[in-house]
């Protein structure tokens, strides 16, 4: 086999073990405390990670750790609105398309923080993504369910978390980058946890497997296949692969919770992931220019 598809077969794994990390996490909060669970996932997925870059963390200067550290509460912050966005859902589906907004909300959290001023591409794709956004979950008249709302703030948190984290975490390697921000996201949401949740007195047996599902599959397996899978397949292939993740989710929420997904609903959620695709269209454009450069010099 190719390393090209070699490297888009490990992405298209990722984005399926991701959505499946939504189901995973929906049937284990049946059992744990939302905010415990993700602490106790995050923390094991942590300390899965240290043997392969304990010595990368050792070299790490403190003040690029403390930097790390910062941007892991966001994460955490992220974490526990959309886990508790899953906890007053009753499918998935949905709030995986509003989840994927985040992208489109990076750049005006960029032109507000940072002065950086969006490009054409993104407002020409805004309001394709805001009537998507309004079909997804206007169904009922003009308001939003709490789920909706925590899921449109999970995203929100999302896009502070990615232009902090491109801007302020370069310098430190991304292995061990992760180990760090999933180790803080699980001792934040500990704190959450142990402050404002109450652990049940006896828990499922099969709770406990899907909480190991959670650690193993959709977190650590995941990780690995991405990082290889990037390796590997190239830019566009990858950035394309990767907007499949709430489609698998819905498929997933059809079937195990039968979510309704009325033509109203569908097509909001298609008009979103076109929002993402024309916006993603820029940047790949620019990939195989360049790429395409490199190789008539070569030839040169």
């Amino acid at each position: 086999m190719l390393p090209e598809r070699r490297g888009d077969l490990l992405i298209l794994s990722a984005t399926l073990l991701a959505s499946a990390g939504w189901l995973f996490s929906k049937e284990a909060i049946q059992g744990l405390p939302p905010a415990g669970f993700v602490g106790w996932r995050f923390i094991l997925a942590a300390l899965l990670l240290l043997p392969f870059c304990y010595r990368q963390l050792l070299a790490i200067p403190r003040a690029n750790l403390f930097k790390a550290a910062a941007i892991g509460l966001v994460m955490a912050l992220n974490l526990i609105l959309w886990i508790q966005a899953i906890s007053h859902s009753e499918g998935i589906g949905e709030g995986a398309f509003i989840m994927s907004l985040a992208m489109l909300m990076v750049p005006p959290l960029a032109w507000l923080l940072f002065r950086e001023r969006p490009n054409r591409q993104f407002w020409l794709v805004l309001p394709i993504a805001v009537t998507g956004l309004f079909l997804l979950t206007m169904g009922t008249g003009l308001s939003l369910s709490m789920s909706q709302l925590l899921f449109l703030l999970a995203s929100l948190s999302m896009a502070l978390y990615f232009n902090l984290n491109s801007r302020f975490a370069r310098r430190i390697p991304p292995m061990a980058l992760t180990c760090i921000q999933l180790a803080v996201t699980g001792i934040a949401s500990l704190l959450y946890s142990g402050l404002l949740e109450s652990w049940p007195a006896q828990i499922p047996p099969h709770t406990w497997g899907w909480f190991a599902a959670s650690v193993l599959l959709a977190t650590s397996l995941r990780f690995v296949c991405q990082s290889m899978g990037q390796k590997y397949s190239n830019v566009a292939n990858a950035a394309i692969i990767m907007m499949l993740e709430p489609v698998w989710t819905v498929l997933i929420s059809v079937f195990w919770y039968n979510e309704q997904m009325p033509a109203q609903k569908m097509i909001g959620c298609l008009l979103i992931l076109l929002a993402l695709i024309g916006y993603r269209s820029r940047n790949l454009l620019v990939w195989y220019r360049n790429r395409r450069v490199v190789n008539i010099s070569k030839q040169g």
